[in-house]
């Protein structure tokens, strides 16, 4: 049956039949579907006022426009779905466990600690695996994901507990809820001095909504104005009902800082699990889990922190996350021990992927090497896809005058540390609303130091370069100095996004601005009973000031902030500064941990006059 003609144009007349079809497809692919020249749906198309090649990444609306046109039903496929169609064309299985109940063996129970910020999620993880990891934390914000395992005792027997540690702001929803959706149960910290905080509602809403029990911990009852009361009060008013009040949450009152109570809070948490969820999975399966966190090390490549959720992953297997294959070849715990097999619940840093995962990725154990090349290079070119898809601005015949016109744009191209953070920093500042005047765009994000690629960009889009925790490489700086391409760095993630908001709006005006100084490399390293460790370096560029302000870098990614160069020397004589090309040596205060090959950078906070 022949279409009325569209434009002259005439096609199969569909009835009704529903198309699927994966984000970003082309007209060809479509054209597949239904057996038509996709030349045709170009012309279509160009009729309904809107300008489309035939292998061009289009958005849903527009596929759903042509369908409507053609009398069919466009059905845009979830990645969920289209993840679970292509492993089924490997014949994966994957979100269940193979075999019966009498192939499930007890797994311990993975739990998120959330809340509103300094009400002690740090502190009380802290505490709970007497590891110290707030030093060093900018703000006193975890500004990288983990996941640990602690082992209490219940009853007379030692039951592990696995703890994902998230980051704490609302900046982070996306990661936290990612989180919570591989979470069992969900510790929500309060402060017993504080109440509930905006914060700590979007935890609590983001538990409810993965469907997972709640632990309130009130933390802090040794401060002074601590009322645990008001706590369970008001939590009833968001569906927590204590026990004590004849609800089904457990709450514990707890002291991180004192260690008060700890015990009970992993006993709750235990508890919790053992009433309401029927913690049990397959070790004997090929393993599959998520990826919580992956970032780049220059020593052993791409390492990425994994959950196994069920099955066992084991020293030599075959594995891809996301659209990164690889095998793996070493596999440590969170204390950097050595790990031949990891059982369900059991996080583990992996080293051999080829590429860096990315946070919240599912991770799966496949026969081969060929097999997961193959699953990520088709994930790989699917997101592709669907991000041309999505970057594609939808222009029509009408405005296509306007659209040529320099529009009010932001481009921003982000680089940090890890991959969660750069993630989950591009969401905060997607979600920045400014009004239709404006936009935000992100062209590139990555993982590891601001290289000439990135700077290359750059120019050709005119773009402003976010480094979260990383900093530009050496001819990175020169080339954007030369070009005039702005570089930002931040270790804060609330700096960045207030910055790009008042960006956004118009209203950015900073009172400092940073100015380097100079660059140093270390080239040998003193031990003096004296003076400390003292850094034999050579002058890069520019100067080295004493007293100047300096950060030190380590494969272009910051190790340490805020330094002073307390003393500087030339030979055996005290100097004020020294220039480049000649060496010298130097402390950074009490600070110590340095190595041959390091970067001092130095620079000067000056007043900059308001716009």
């Amino acid at each position: 049956m022949q279409a009325p003609s569209v434009g002259g144009v005439r096609l199969p007349k569909g009835q009704g039949e529903t198309i699927k079809l994966p984000r970003g497809a082309s007209l060809t692919d479509f054209a597949d579907k239904i057996g038509a020249n996709p030349a045709s749906l170009v012309q279509v198309l160009f009729h309904l006022n809107e300008m489309v090649t035939s292998t061009q990444s289009v958005s849903d609306e527009i596929l759903e426009l042509l369908g409507s046109e053609m009398n069919y039903v466009v059905q845009v496929v979830s990645p969920e779905e289209e993840d679970r169609e292509l492993l089924d064309s490997f014949s994966i299985s994957y979100g269940e466990d193979a075999g019966g109940d009498e192939d499930l063996v007890i797994r311990p129970p993975v739990v998120t600690v959330m809340g509103h910020v300094d009400h002690g999620k740090t502190r009380l993880l802290d505490t709970i695996r007497k590891a110290n990891v707030m030093e060093g934390e900018a703000g006193g914000i975890t500004q990288h994901i983990g996941a640990y395992q602690v082992v209490t005792e219940l009853d007379g027997y030692e039951r592990p507990i696995t703890f994902i540690d998230t980051p704490g702001h609302e900046a982070f929803t996306a990661m936290r809820a990612r989180g919570a959706k591989s979470t069992d149960i969900a510790v929500i910290v309060v402060a017993a001095d504080d109440g509930v905080m905006p914060q700590t509602v979007e935890a609590v809403n983001h538990a409810q909504a993965a469907d997972v029990p709640v632990v309130v911990a009130i933390n802090k009852i040794d401060k002074e104005g601590a009322n645990p009361d008001k706590i369970r009060q008001q939590l009833t008013e968001y569906n927590l009902v204590a026990e004590e009040y004849g609800g089904d949450t457990m709450f514990v009152e707890i002291s991180a800082r004192e260690n008060v109570n700890i015990d009970k809070l992993l006993e709750a948490i235990l508890l919790t699990a053992d009433a309401s969820l029927d913690l049990r999975a397959n070790p004997d399966m090929e393993a599959q889990g998520v990826a919580i966190e992956a970032h780049l090390d220059r020593g052993r490549g791409p390492v990425a922190t994994v959950l196994v959720q069920r099955g066992t992953l084991r020293i030599g297997d075959s594995i891809v996350a996301g659209d990164a294959s690889g095998r793996v070849r070493r596999m440590f715990d969170e204390h950097g021990g050595d790990i031949i097999e990891a059982y369900p619940s059991r996080p583990v840093q992996v080293i051999g992927f080829t590429s860096v995962p990315g946070a919240g990725d599912t991770f799966l154990v496949v026969d081969e090497d060929r097999v997961a090349r193959q699953i990520a290079d088709r994930r790989r070119a699917r997101e592709r896809n669907a991000e041309l898809a999505s970057r594609r601005k939808r222009v029509s015949l009408e405005d296509l005058d306007a659209a040529l016109k320099e529009t009010n744009q932001l481009n921003l191209i982000i680089k940090g540390d890890n991959s969660g953070t750069v993630e989950a920093l591009e969401d905060a500042l997607m979600q920045l609303d400014v009004g239709e005047d404006v936009e935000l765009r992100v062209i590139h994000r990555g993982v590891g130091g601001i290289t000439e690629g990135d700077i290359n960009l750059a120019i050709a889009d005119n773009v402003i370069v976010l480094g979260f925790n990383v900093r530009a490489e050496g001819k990175a700086t020169e080339l954007a100095n030369r070009e005039g391409v702005e570089i930002r760095y931040y270790s804060v993630i609330y700096q960045a996004i207030e910055e790009i908001e008042q960006a956004l709006k118009g209203m950015l005006k900073p009172e400092y601005e940073e100015v380097g100084l100079g660059t140093a490399e270390i080239r040998e390293v003193f031990r003096s009973s004296r003076f400390g460790t003292i850094a034999g370096c050579l002058v890069m560029g520019g100067v080295i000031r004493r007293n100047a302000r300096a950060r030190l870098l380590r494969d272009s990614v910051v190790v340490a902030d805020n330094l002073s160069i307390s003393s500087l020397r030339r030979v055996k004589d005290d100097v004020v500064e020294v220039r480049e090309g000649f060496e010298c040596g130097l402390t950074l205060g009490n600070f110590n941990d340095i190595k041959q090959g390091d970067v001092i950078e130095t620079f000067e906070m000056r007043e900059k006059p308001r716009s």
